[in-house]
């Protein structure tokens, strides 16, 4: 979700709080399969320290994984799922973790190359007809690869400040593609084909639709078919199919930059049933998938150095670090060294994905509240180097 719509909620939200509900502790319950050893590892204190900083700082919860060749895994958590029921947060409790979700997509579309059902370079308009490709400007031209990479040119919906206003103006509304698609009709690109990256949820729900075309599916079964199951991610799921499931933290927000959060547990219903987000987990379930992903066990060596081809863009953020897009993917400069990565983040809700290629270490991590002040511990360049820096150092 683009941070625009922040400053619009604080303008906007202020009759649509919901107060929080009565809910029993037994909804919370969640269980790891195996036996976490995570107390025995030598950095265990350093982690639960940095966790236990993020929730003093302001953040409501956090939960993190992180995964060292040396040293295994290591799982931990902070702070509350539930304010007001008093809910403390646990390792295995699960939440939004928003755009992350289009590492799944891009893997998805290109396990389907591998299939022979598509071709990278084919044209989307080689599999979708009508409005979608007529009335979005660059959509009748633009390849697979490069709606996977950003490069399309394809103005992001997400961004436009009527999507933004009719959102907030029904913030439990669930909304369809289709609905969220005429938000970027007749809207000029950003740039010619390839000549630049910039991030559009547009195009990945576009690739959600393509995966159901060929598949004749809804996406997230393709996801639960070629990536949830034969990993055994048990506690991972799409908001389609539940958009509150049992044991999901609540979602909020620093609405006024006080740390005075507000509940948003439910203001998340324009990425129910679109690619670009609605990816429910927790970072241990999505350490194993990145994990897999960069060992080859989901895709191919030809399919994965695919998704490794970069893209820098013409212009870098002074505020983040130096960046190029992947298919799917991202890859950052960083003091520590290349991370790949992705984040992702839903009102109330922020996760983020980093793998060290040099190593093999796996960092994922996420929280039920942020905008406001809270971003500042979480999701900044200062934040990412803070958490990075204890876990590497």
């Amino acid at each position: 979700m683009n941070k625009t719509i922040y400053f619009i909620l604080t303008l906007l939200l202020l009759n649509a709080c919901r107060k929080g509900e009565t809910i029993e502790a037994e909804f919370y319950n969640c269980n790891f399969n195996f036996a976490d050893s995570s107390l025995a590892n030598p950095n265990n204190m350093n982690y639960q320290s940095l966790l236990n900083d993020l929730t003093a700082s302001g953040v409501v919860g956090v939960t993190l994984s992180v995964y060292q060749p040396e040293q295994g895994m290591w799982i931990g958590a902070s702070g509350k799922a539930d304010l007001h029921n008093a809910i403390n947060m646990k390792p295995c409790t699960i939440s939004r973790v928003g755009s992350t979700v289009k590492m799944l997509t891009a893997t998805t579309v290109l396990k389907l190359a591998e299939e022979g059902k598509l071709n990278l370079d084919d044209k989307i308009s080689d599999y979708l007809q009508g409005d979608v490709i007529d009335k979005i400007e660059n959509a009748d031209k633009a390849t697979i690869k490069q709606l996977l990479q950003h490069s399309s040119g394809i103005v992001n919906y997400i961004q436009s400040i009527n999507f933004q206003t009719a959102s907030i103006n029904d913030l439990i509304r669930e909304w369809k593609p289709n609905d969220l698609l005429k938000y970027a009709y007749h809207k000029k690109a950003y740039f010619d084909l390839g000549f630049d990256v910039r991030y559009s949820n547009t195009g990945y729900i576009m690739l959600g639709m393509l995966i159901e075309k060929i598949e004749g599916k809804p996406f997230y079964k393709v996801f639960e078919e070629k990536i949830f199951s034969p990993l055994d991610l048990t506690m991972t799921t799409f908001a389609a199919t539940n958009h509150v499931p049992q044991g999901i933290a609540r979602g909020y927000i620093d609405l006024y930059s006080n740390l005075q959060v507000i509940e948003s547990t439910y203001f998340s219903g324009w990425d129910y049933y679109t690619a670009d987000g609605g990816l429910i987990s927790n970072p241990y379930d999505m350490n194993i998938f990145f994990r897999a992903l960069m060992n080859g066990q989901i895709i191919n060596s030809t399919s994965l150095s695919q998704m490794l081809s970069w893209k820098i863009p013409n212009e870098l953020d002074p505020d983040f670090f130096p960046i190029a897009y992947g298919l799917g993917i991202f890859k950052i400069e960083t003091p520590y060294g290349i991370a790949y990565m992705h984040s992702g983040d839903a009102i109330g809700y922020y996760a983020n994905m980093l793998y060290f290629p040099s190593d093999g270490t796996t960092i994922v991590y996420a929280v039920n509240s942020n905008y406001g002040k809270i971003d500042q511990f979480v999701s900044t360049k200062k934040a990412m180097e803070k958490i990075i820096s204890t876990i590497l150092e």
